[in-house]
This record gives structure tokens, sequence and C-alpha cells, in this order.
């Protein structure tokens, strides 16, 4: 089908407030101008009735509007003639994701929801709470790690613990719908669940907070793992799935980055605050699974840090390295720009994107990478080259992944 044969049905679908539950458009058509980085759409019941809310984004900053309904069709208008490669579009009763193809084709796939569609979402001046603790598991889950008490209110000195796993889930959930719309992710059935994994968990805040709101909230099949070197926190884990009766599908392991055994390979692999180079370890095990979906909140950087002397910077960056604060700030910058450029070297693209505010945490950068096989160009192997070069430095991740860096480069 071509893309304007199936053009005024998607045009149909999203303009119907009715049965429209969100819309995702994303991804690039090659040579088609592309304003916007992503568009999402919704359904919000305002006092004046139901609208059509369109939240755009740019490289720094979302974009929202509230349309009736002329104005809502002069929205969409503009967005379909965008250059977006992927449409995700739930409905009240299926679920169609549409890509064009760079000879102007549309891939039209279609299935029917799994999980009941909630209302269209009510308007106010509060920001919208993914974690809203009305639902009951959401409040088990707070409940039971001491981030809310029995009536559902946030405690004070746990606001940041708040802040920082219903804004994970808000990330998790937009590098999910970039990857389906990409095509990199299938969509869930009982048969294949999508399989999670996070390595480094620790205290399993995160890992527990991806779980109640892909299977419990969302109503997704998925099976989430997480692995740590510490069997306290392994015991500690598995007796808080097994208290909230989610054992089955929410499971620990103890065992090193390197050691975690998982079959079949995750399609989804999160490392949160991983220290120094386990950031490396976890990166090169999602590129060798393969894994659809990779989340990366990098902590400590010593790795580039114990490489490069002020001595040994290269010209004109001797003015930084001289300066320790800023040579270490600056090399911070440096390992996650190169992790990056890796990732896409091996067929991801990636995003850094800020993970929380950093009056919460000053560790708030995230790397966000979704597989789509795409061949490294040229000029991005040579920046990297000169770049490692230039700094005389050998990045723990190139390591980790050289067999996939060599067939990436042949």
């Amino acid at each position: 089908m071509r893309w304007d044969d199936a053009r005024p049905e998607l045009r149909a679908m999203l303009l119907d407030t009715a049965t429209l539950v969100r819309a995702v458009a994303a991804g690039r058509r090659k040579g088609v101008p592309l304003e916007w980085r992503r568009a999402e759409l919704r359904p919000v019941s305002l006092k004046g009735g139901v609208r059509l809310q369109v939240t755009t984004y740019d490289e720094r900053q979302a974009h929202t509007a509230n349309h009736d309904a002329d104005a809502a069709a002069a929205a969409v208008d503009a967005l379909l003639a965008q250059g977006f490669g992927n449409w995700h579009v739930e409905t009240a009763d299926e679920i169609v994701q549409v890509r064009i193809t760079k000879k102007g084709d549309a891939l039209v796939h279609r299935a029917p929801r799994t999980a009941p569609a909630p209302a269209a979402a009510g308007h106010d001046r509060v920001k919208q709470r993914l974690f809203d603790v009305a639902h009951p598991d959401v409040l088990a889950f707070l409940v039971a790690v001491g981030v809310a008490d029995d009536q559902g209110r946030i405690k004070p000195s746990k606001q940041d613990k708040y802040r920082q796993v219903e804004e994970f889930v808000r990330l998790l959930e937009a590098s999910l719908d970039d990857a389906r719309t990409a095509g990199a992710l299938a969509e869930p059935s009982a048969e294949n669940p999508w399989r999670v994994v996070d390595l480094g968990c620790g205290h399993a805040y995160l890992t527990v907070g991806a779980y109640v709101w892909l299977a419990r909230v969302k109503g997704l099949p998925v099976r989430v793992h997480g692995v740590d070197v510490r069997e306290q926190f392994r015991d500690r884990n598995e007796a808080l799935a097994d208290s909230l009766g989610w054992a089955d599908e929410l499971t620990f392991e103890a065992a090193t980055i390197a050691d975690a055994v998982e079959e079949p390979a995750p399609d989804v692999v999160i490392a949160l605050h991983a220290c120094d180079t386990a950031t490396d370890d976890a990166l090169g095990r999602a590129v060798q699974w393969g894994s659809s979906v990779v989340l990366a909140a990098p902590c400590c950087h010593h790795d580039l840090q114990a490489q490069v002397s002020a001595s040994q910077a290269p010209s004109p960056y001797t003015l930084v390295a001289r300066y320790g604060l800023l040579r270490e700030r600056f090399l911070d910058v440096l390992t996650d720009t190169l992790r990056a450029s890796l990732l896409r070297q091996v067929g991801y693209r990636v995003d850094a994107v800020e993970f929380v505010s950093d009056e919460h945490t000053n560790r708030n950068l995230m790397l966000r990478a979704v597989r789509t096989g795409a061949r490294p160009s040229r000029e991005d192997l040579a920046d990297y080259d000169q770049l490692v070069g230039e700094w005389g430095v050998a990045p723990a991740l190139a390591t980790r992944i050289a067999p996939e860096l060599m067939r990436a480069r042949t």
C-alpha cells in the first residue's frame, strides 16, 4: 500500500477522539523534511469537552497544545505532512503500526488490544502522574518499599525517589514506543513476552517500578529480571516480589554483569548508575544479546580519568585539563560521547537525555538506544577514530564489543 493511500485512514483514526487512546510519531523518512523529533497525540477531557492533545518534541523541550475539532484537523494534517517514518496508534480496539519506506510504501501491522483502554485523561494544573497511587498495584509497591504510607501519601523524605521512579517509567515508555514504531520491537504476547533485564539493579526500586508499570498498569506480557552481584540484594528483592505476589514474572539473580545468564536474550536492558566500567559491561552485554532497547544512566567515570593526565590532553584542550574539576567533567562528557558513538557503530540509534532534574541527583544523564541495524557512516567512523586518536584513549566499551565493531567496519 502506498503512503498516500494509507494516510486518510490514519488521519481518521487520529481525529476520532471517541476511540483514540494515544498515538506516537517518530523516526525519519529519508529526504522528507522533519521539524519535530517526536510527536504524541491523545484525547483529554477539559471543561469545554474532549480535545486532542498534541505534544511535539524538538531536541530541547516538549510543546503541548489542546485542539478542538477544527484545530485538531489542521494539526494532524501538519503532522502527517512531516517526514515521520513510523506511526504507532492505539485505539480502544486495536494497535496499529505504520512504517513508511524510502520508496513511499506504507507497511501496516494491526493487532487487537491485550489490555483495556484507559478513559480519556482529565486535565488540571497538576502534572499528569504516570505512577498514580489510585492504582492498587502502584500503591502496594510504593508502600512496600517505604515510599508512600498506607493512605497513598508520598513521604516527604522519599519525594526524590518517587520522582526518579516516575521519570524512569516515563522514559522507558517513550523508548519502547520508539522501538515499536521503528519496527525494532515486536508487540509482546503470552507466548513471547517482553524480557527486561536490569543489570546492577541494587535495591531494585526501578526494576520493580518497570514491572509494575508494564505488567500491572499497562497489562502487557513481560518478564523482568534483576541482576546484582550482592546476594543480600537478591534475597531482599526476591522477598519483596514474593510478598506482592509477582515472583513468577519478577525474578532476581546474584551474579556479575559478565556472568549473568539470560535465555532467551532480553529485549530490553537497563543499567542505572552502574559504577565506572560496569556501565560498559552492561552496554557490552546488551550489544552481544542484540537487545532492542537499552537504557543506561552512567555513574562515576574513572576509566578515561585514569588514561588522561593534564599533560596528555591534546592542544588546545590543555586549557581545560589544567583545572582539575573542569578536566574531570570534560572527560565525563567525553566518556559518554564515545559510548554513544560506539553504540551507533553497531547499529543503534542513540539519544542522550536528562534522566531527572539535577536538583534531585547530579547523575542525571541517560543514554537511550534503539537497535535499528543501520550501518555507521564513514563520517561517524572517521570522527570517532580522530577523537580517540587525539586523546590517546581506549574506551572500555570498545574492548567489550570488539568483534561487533570489527563486523560493523567490514
